[in-house]
């Protein structure tokens, strides 16, 4: 076996990790919540699915696919960050570069540099695709929040205020997503999902 092949199977293997790296956020029948690997399958269906209410029209749909796909993955080591968790955010960047550096080097150098930079690229959310592939990062939780009656943001004391905040990034990424979300959070509220 090839030093190349070895690495990339390794890789592999370890990012299987995911799996058991589980979220705040419920699946939508509320049964459990849902782990990271989880959610970066349903972000690339989602990516697929909804390209077309990107805000930028020529995206380069695979790159937004593998950024859904890897983003997550330094939560190997870095473990999940709820994202209105303000302490626990503390150092989350210094965290996460650490888990990427370690994992995304596990890949034979060319590759794993590219996955470092793709990572890099959702993070700075500079690129139509990086905003785009954001947007549906921020608008999967709200979805299954919703589904779910707000249990996790009953649970947490989370506000409306919280999540506009946390979430109004989507519009430079899907201004129609953004528009949906928003209708859901004010449904949200009025039905009593989610604290004023």
């Amino acid at each position: 076996m090839s030093d190349t092949l070895r690495r990339q199977l390794n890789f592999t293997v370890e990012v299987d990790k995911l799996k058991g790296v589980l979220r705040q956020t419920l699946l939508t029948d509320g049964s459990r919540h849902e782990n990271s690997a989880e959610h970066s399958w349903h972000l690339a269906i989602m990516a697929l699915v909804l390209s077309d209410y990107a805000r930028e029209k020529d995206i380069d749909l695979t790159r937004v696919l593998t950024m859904v796909l890897i983003h997550d993955l330094v939560e190997i080591d870095a473990g999940d960050t709820y994202c209105y968790d303000e302490e626990a955010r503390r150092g989350q960047k210094d965290r996460e570069k650490k888990a990427a550096a370690r994992i995304f080097g596990l890949l034979p150098s060319d590759q794993g540099e590219k996955f470092l930079q793709i990572w890099r690229e959702f993070d700075a959310l500079q690129t139509p695709e990086a905003r785009f592939a954001a947007a549906l990062d921020r608008l999967q939780p709200i979805m299954h929040n919703y589904l779910t009656g707000g249990v996790m943001w009953r649970h947490h004391g989370i506000k409306k205020a919280q999540v506009v905040e946390r979430n109004m990034p989507m519009e430079q990424g899907a201004p129609d997503l953004w528009r949906y979300a928003s209708a859901l959070i004010d449904d949200a509220v009025e039905k009593g999902m989610l604290a004023p």
